[in-house]
């Protein structure tokens, strides 16, 4: 039953309180499971963002998402967890960025779905469509397949957790962000032990942190990016809050001082520029601005994952990769594995 709960994260700011981790997890389940009414999800959902959300209840809700996941672990991977409700105003730099990392070793998953509110920006999906990579088309059988022969993993959120195509409606009818948008980020669909996760307000950094320990993430890097992205801009400088399980570290990312800042051009973005870009950045003849910001977030995520011993030399090494074709090369091996094991199912 919901309405004991409701009772409780819904009695007002002075009345309301958190629930218990266990208490949460039947919560989620209870939404997840589809035993809640619409109702009840709404209201649960509006009452926690008035109320706040707990470390206890996150942790919950990550646990239950998990727990209705397909999850393919990939040893050594890094996970790199933007927003889902997309971007209107930055390039999508996580994208040319993993294929520089996969052509250096380092496995990487990113994963998507339709764009969702707030912001109903552009997500990886409008770009793979753009890009002639119809994602709705792609088995798990095909994207676990083409991971094994290239690093890259890329994982259609709502496929590989049904409960959140079950409450798409309902988050698109409130239209406000909720504690899902948190948690979908953090699901780890291949277990990776290395993280990078973007966050919008820098007053959630804690949060963050706390959340990425509990859930097994060994080494991670809480960044302040560009609409809320994991991605570094190389305009400004961006805070960012190293975590292990040991200790945390705050950082300042300066693009100035690493020699690559510059400005954005004025740019209005849609799927098609953005799959040219991110083409002509891993050609090697991209504007200027995108190729350095592809350099510098592959460069955080060598030195993240231990591949370089600071992050001069691992933009140094993205550079190699980049100019060489490895990291074109990367792509298009993905590519063609996606394709032609898409045509064998």
């Amino acid at each position: 039953m919901m309405q004991p709960f409701l009772k409780e994260v819904g009695r007002g700011k002075r009345g309301s309180r958190d629930l218990t981790y266990d208490e949460s997890i039947r919560v989620a389940e209870m939404i997840f499971n589809g035993t809640a009414s619409q109702a009840q999800i709404g209201a649960y959902l509006i009452a926690e963002r008035m109320k706040m959300e707990s470390m206890e209840e996150m942790i919950a809700f990550v646990d239950v998402c998990r727990s209705h996941s397909m999850i393919h672990p990939v040893p050594g991977s890094i996970d790199c967890a933007g927003p889902y409700d997309g971007r209107k105003k930055s390039f999508y730099a996580t994208f040319p960025t993993a294929f520089v990392l996969c052509a250096m070793g380092i496995p990487v998953s990113l994963h998507s779905s339709p764009s969702l509110p707030p912001k109903n920006g552009l997500t990886l999906y409008d770009i793979l469509q753009a890009l002639d990579i119809p994602p709705n088309n792609m088995h798990a059988e095909t994207l676990i397949e083409a991971a094994e022969r290239t690093g890259f993993l890329f994982v259609p959120t709502e496929e590989w957790c049904p409960p959140l195509a079950r409450l798409r409606g309902i988050r698109t009818e409130i239209g406000l962000r909720t504690l899902l948008n948190t948690v979908e980020k953090l699901i780890r669909f291949s277990d990776s032990p290395s993280m990078t996760v973007g966050i919008f307000h820098g007053t959630v950094f804690d949060k963050i942190v706390e959340l990425l320990r509990r859930t097994g993430v060994n080494n991670g890097l809480v960044v302040q990016g560009m609409e809320g992205s994991e991605d570094i801009s190389v305009e400004r400088r961006t805070r960012a809050l190293l975590v292990s399980e040991q200790q945390k570290e705050w950082l300042v990312i300066d693009p100035e001082l690493l020699e690559l800042q510059i400005n954005y051009p004025e740019v209005k973005w849609n799927a098609n520029l953005q799959a040219e870009t991110i083409l002509s950045v891993l050609k090697g003849n991209g504007d200027l601005a995108y190729y350095n910001t592809v350099l510098l977030n592959a460069g955080v995520r060598i030195w993240l994952c231990g591949k370089a011993n600071s992050i001069e030399q691992g933009i140094t090494q993205a550079k190699y990769v980049i100019d060489s074709g490895e990291a074109l090369d990367q792509y298009y091996n993905w590519k063609n594995a996606v394709k032609t094991l898409s045509m064998k199912l």
